[in-house]
């Protein structure tokens, strides 16, 4: 009997990271996914990690205060995990809002059938392809890498400090901000010298009416813009893979 608490204990260890890492994980997290399909897949994911990767601490003696600290360290650590990678994630979405913001396009929203939010319609374009290239390259795969090495460093039972991951999730959100002006730099850089160009016509022929012709102007510039991007963002992908490395806490 003792023997099968032991086990169970430490199963449950795994199961709460793994489920805590799934809540907040980008594509796994979406109300798309039917909630019986997710808890399926976690349970299945934890049999397999409980299988190859022992608990780090051992379940012997362990008394009901520890068993609940333990647990809730698991599920903080697992959250961690899965807001950093959401964040890293989120760069290709804040991306398409900063240009949405300099086309115009802000008035404009549609539901995100994902998250359930409501967004910008280039916005979620750009995401979408984004998940799509992000897919088909068996990203997917790499949330269940960042699992496997989380295990690996830090056992069921072991977690790093409060303050490495608070750190990795400032990264995390410092990382989000530049990168997502990186990836909008050259859209921005465009739009700013049509209206360059447009205060200059202003003041060369006043009559003209700038208000008028500005925003369509803009918004042919930056879907123009947008389409030459589109090509270069599979690009992001294994910039993806290289910057939850650096930054997750393993």
């Amino acid at each position: 009997m003792e023997l099968v608490t032991e086990k169970l204990l430490g199963f449950v260890m795994m199961l709460t990271r793994i489920s805590a890492f799934f809540m907040v994980a980008p594509v796994f997290s979406w109300n798309t996914i039917p909630l019986r399909v997710k808890v399926t897949m976690t349970f299945l994911i934890t049999i397999f990690f409980s299988m190859i990767k022992p608990p780090g601490v051992s379940p012997d003696g362990v008394r009901m205060l520890e068993a609940i600290l333990l647990i809730s360290n698991e599920a903080i650590y697992g959250l961690a995990l899965g807001l950093i990678v959401s964040l890293v994630f989120t760069t290709v979405k804040l991306c398409g809002q900063i240009i949405e913001q300099q086309m115009g396009l802000t008035i404009a929203s549609i539901l995100d059938p994902t998250t359930g939010e409501m967004g910008g319609p280039l916005c979620e374009l750009i995401e979408m392809i984004f998940i799509l290239l992000f897919l088909s390259a068996n990203g997917h795969h790499l949330f269940l890498l960042v699992i496997s090495r989380s295990f690996e460093v830090f056992p069921a039972g072991t977690i790093p400090s409060i303050a490495i991951l608070a750190s990795g999730i400032i990264k995390a959100g410092s990382t989000l901000l530049i990168a997502g002006l990186r990836l909008a730099g050259p859209m921005l850089a465009a739009l700013l010298l049509l209206m360059v160009v447009l205060a200059v016509l202003a003041r060369i022929a006043p009559e003209m009416n700038i208000l008028f012709i500005s925003l369509p102007l803009q918004v042919g510039l930056g879907l123009l813009m947008v389409g030459i991007f589109l090509p270069f963002i599979s690009e992001f992908v294994t910039e993806f893979a290289d910057w939850m490395g650096k930054l997750l806490p393993l």
